[in-house]
C-alpha cells in the first residue's frame, strides 16, 4: 500500500480516541464534532482495509489489528513531536498552545500571573488555564500539565515537585484587638475559628515549636465554615476568626497588615506542590518551561 493513500492526520485522531476512551471525549479534546471524529475513523479503516475499532452503545475497544496500529501511530506521532522540538530547540521561542489545570485559588493567584509573564516573553505561545478544585483527567481533557497541592494520588502520571506547600495561622488586627493575641498553642482552641471544609480534619492540626516540641490543637469554636478558600480568606479579613491558610494566599495580606500571622515560632506541617503530566518519552519544551518557571515561583528555582 502506498502511504500517500492514507491521511496521516487521522493517526492523531485515532490516538486521541484510544487515550480518551470514547469518541465523545476525543471530540472534546480535539475540538471537533463527534460525528467528524467518527467519520475520520471510518475513513481510516477504509484506507487501511482493516477494522481498527469495535463499537457498541457503551464501549469502544481496539481490534487486534487496531492495537498494533495504535501503538505504531503513537510512536510516529511522538517521533514527529520530537523532530519539531529538536528543530525549534535552537530558537529562543516557544510556540503552540499550553493547556494547564490548577486548583482555583492557586490558579488565579499564582498560575495565571505566571502564564501571563510567559506569554509576554513568548508571544507565539497561547495558553488555556482551567481552574477547578476537582481532579481533571489530563488525557481525556487534553491537558498538558496540572498543578496538584498536597499528597499525590497513585496514577500513571509523571510528577515533578516544584515547591513546598506551607500554611500559616492568621487573623485580622480587629479580631485580635477584640479577642487578644494567643501566645501559646493552648490559647488557640477556644478562639472563634474559620473552617475550610475541603481539607482533612479542618479543625485539628499539629504545631511544632522551634525546639522540636509538638502540640496537638483542636479548635472548638467554629463560627464560619466554607468549602471555598477565597471565602475563608474573606471571612478572616472581615474579622470572623482564626484561619489556617496557605502562605501563597495570605502572604500579601500579612505583608500589608491586613492579617497577622499567629504564633510565628510554631509551624504547621508542610506538604508539597507538584506539576503532573502524562507519561511521555520526551517532555515537551513548553511544559518543561512552565515547570521551571513554577519552581522559581514556588520555591525550588
Amino acid at each position: 500500500m502506498d502511504i500517500s493513500s492514507v491521511n496521516l492526520n487521522r493517526l492523531a485522531i485515532l490516538v486521541a480516541v484510544v487515550e480518551a476512551g470514547s469518541l465523545t471525549a476525543a471530540a472534546r479534546r480535539l475540538g471537533l464534532a463527534k460525528s467528524m471524529v467518527s467519520k475520520h475513523m471510518q475513513l481510516l479503516e477504509a484506507e487501511l482495509g482493516v477494522a481498527l475499532l469495535v463499537r457498541s452503545t457503551r464501549t469502544l475497544r481496539l481490534t487486534e489489528a487496531g492495537r498494533a496500529f495504535h501503538e505504531a501511530s503513537r510512536r510516529v506521532l511522538q517521533a514527529a513531536e520530537d523532530a519539531i522540538e529538536q528543530a525549534r530547540s535552537g530558537q529562543d521561542s516557544v510556540q503552540g498552545k499550553l493547556r494547564v489545570a490548577a486548583p482555583v485559588d492557586y490558579g488565579v493567584m499564582v498560575v495565571a500571573p505566571l502564564l501571563s509573564r510567559l506569554r509576554a516573553r513568548y508571544p507565539d505561545l497561547t495558553v488555556e488555564l482551567q481552574c477547578a478544585d476537582h481532579r481533571v483527567d489530563l488525557v481525556a481533557d487534553g491537558i498538558d500539565v496540572a498543578v496538584r497541592l498536597g499528597k499525590l494520588a497513585d496514577s500513571s502520571l509523571q510528577a515533578a515537585r516544584v515547591g513546598p506547600l506551607l500554611r500559616w495561622l492568621v487573623a485580622s488586627p480587629d479580631f485580635l484587638a477584640s479577642h487578644g493575641t494567643p501566645d501559646t498553642p493552648a490559647a488557640l482552641a477556644p478562639l472563634p475559628w474559620v473552617e475550610l471544609t475541603v481539607v482533612a480534619q479542618p479543625g485539628n492540626f499539629t504545631l511544632t515549636g522551634a525546639a522540636g516540641q509538638v502540640h496537638e490543637v483542636t479548635m472548638r469554636n467554629t463560627v464560619f465554615s466554607t468549602n471555598s478558600a477565597y471565602a475563608s480568606r474573606a471571612a478572616a479579613l472581615a474579622g470572623q476568626g482564626v484561619l489556617r491558610a496557605t502562605v501563597f494566599s495570605v502572604s500579601d495580606d500579612v505583608a500589608a497588615g491586613r492579617l497577622v500571622r499567629l504564633l510565628p515560632d510554631w509551624s504547621l506541617a508542610a506538604s508539597d506542590i507538584h506539576a503532573v503530566y502524562p507519561a511521555s518519552p520526551r517532555l515537551p519544551h513548553k511544559v518543561r518551561l512552565f515547570i521551571d518557571e513554577l519552581k522559581c515561583v514556588a520555591g525550588l528555582g
